[in-house]
């Protein structure tokens, strides 16, 4: 079993967990958890980066640094554009950010086309 000085939420991250009984339990989110089931899910999870090499976490905001075209439409987001609110996701084809745009809507990115505002 993990030391409680090493135990972090592995819902959000929080360091102010406790044990209850044979749970762990994280007062910032709720999130309740067994260390034993929760050890070999944590240990494959991989941190995604920015553009700059800076981790982002959900809720950042972030700055579009390029030109990027809309596949299927024929309109563009532009470079600079500021995103609030990030949800990174896990996809198979590169794009881990779902963020909402306006002007454009919904959409997914790639982290490597944004960085940290």
């Amino acid at each position: 079993m993990m030391m409680e000085a090493d135990m972090t939420c592995p819902q959000c991250g929080c360091e102010h967990v406790y044990p209850d009984g044979s749970l762990w339990n994280c007062p910032e989110c709720g999130y309740e958890w067994n260390p034993q089931d929760a050890a070999p899910a944590t240990e494959g999870t991989a941190e995604i980066r920015d553009a700059n090499g800076n981790v982002l976490a959900d809720g950042d905001s972030v700055t579009v640094i390029k030109d990027l075209k809309i596949k299927g439409a024929s309109s563009v987001i532009k470079g600079g554009t500021k995103v609030r609110g990030i949800r990174l996701v896990d996809a198979t084809d590169g794009h881990n950010i779902a963020c909402k745009i306006s002007g454009v809507g919904a959409i997914n990115l790639k982290s490597e086309f944004v960085k940290k505002a």
